[in-house]
């Protein structure tokens, strides 16, 4: 007797469910009608709206048309407006903090004027030789001496320093300036006199002349005593 008991409950709630089953899609079916037709004069009104607002048909009504949308959002502003005025503030701050001309300017290379025809000057003494090359006017083209050379004490008066000297000095006037003919003046009894006049004929100078402008005394100062040995 029990089982069928149990039997006849199960049936009864069967058809209870198959009930709130249909139940449901009726319902159902009715929301999304009542949706369909709710939805329609909304979705109508939207694209009135967006024609409005894309075709400049009206001020006011565009004006309108934002305060209805700012009112359904529960905004201050529309999110449009403000990327536009974040885009305004932007392009303020950009014009004020434009870098101003910097007034460093680049320097052009020097071109340097063409000096053909010059004079050289060989200064020998008992300590140092010094090679200077001028032009014609006596305006400093190049110069050099021992010391620059990277000589030391006493090894700035040999005739070697004096060679290296007039190398070194020699090299920067053609090089800068296009030097080729030289008329040489020599001064001061030092043992590299002659060795640098030969290296100016070797470092492709023409040697036009050669004078010798050691200031001689005319009986001017008096000379040391002689050492007593």
């Amino acid at each position: 007797m029990t089982d069928k008991k149990d039997i006849k409950k199960i049936d009864k709630k069967i058809d209870k469910d198959k009930d709130k089953a249909a139940e449901k899609t009726v319902n159902t079916k009715d929301d999304k009608i009542k949706k369909e037709k709710s939805d329609q004069p909304e979705v109508k009104t939207i694209k009135k709206e967006n024609e409005i607002l894309s075709t400049g048909q009206g001020e006011k009504e565009k004006e309108d048309i934002l305060e209805i949308k700012k009112d359904k959002l529960g905004l201050e502003e529309l999110p449009e407006d403000i990327i536009k005025k974040l885009a305004k503030k932007k392009a303020e701050i950009s014009k004020k903090t434009k870098a101003k001309k910097s007034k460093f300017v680049r320097k052009k290379k020097k071109e340097f004027r063409k000096v053909i025809t010059g004079n050289a000057y060989i200064k020998s003494t008992y300590n140092n030789t010094i090679v200077t090359l001028t032009d014609l006017q006596g305006n400093v083209i190049s110069w050099a001496s021992a010391g620059i050379a990277g000589f030391k004490g006493p090894k700035k008066s040999t005739p070697y320093a004096a060679q290296i000297v007039t190398r070194i000095a020699v090299g920067k006037a053609r090089e800068k300036f296009g030097l080729s003919e030289v008329s040489v003046f020599v001064r001061g009894v030092g043992t590299g006199r002659e060795s640098a006049v030969r290296a100016l004929n070797n470092n492709g100078l023409i040697v036009t002349s050669i004078k010798d402008v050691t200031p001689m005394p005319h009986n001017g100062c008096r000379n040391k005593r002689p050492r007593r040995v």
